[in-house]
């Protein structure tokens, strides 16, 4: 495998796996939330930084972050990581 590969393997988990996750406050927003068809998509863990969590509206097939405050950042810059 060329060093420059990527060698992360995706790791399916469930909607209940995910939402153990989560605080208390990002749960009351993401119950609030999925009551308008958002859906958590998955949650990214860097070493030394907070949990990033990712929902998903497929009504505008946006993305965006639930904060560990409960905030939701529905205009997040995702950066592209090229290897």
């Amino acid at each position: 495998m060329a060093d420059n590969q990527d060698r992360r393997v995706p790791i399916r988990s469930t909607s209940g796996e995910l939402k153990r996750q989560l605080n208390d406050t990002q749960l009351a927003t993401l119950h609030t939330l999925e009551r308008f068809g958002w859906e958590l998509k998955f949650i990214r863990r860097q070493p030394g930084q907070p949990s990033l969590v990712v929902l998903h509206d497929p009504d505008t097939r946006k993305l965006a972050i639930l904060k560990p405050d409960g905030d939701l950042d529905e205009n997040p810059v995702f950066h592209q990581f090229r290897g």
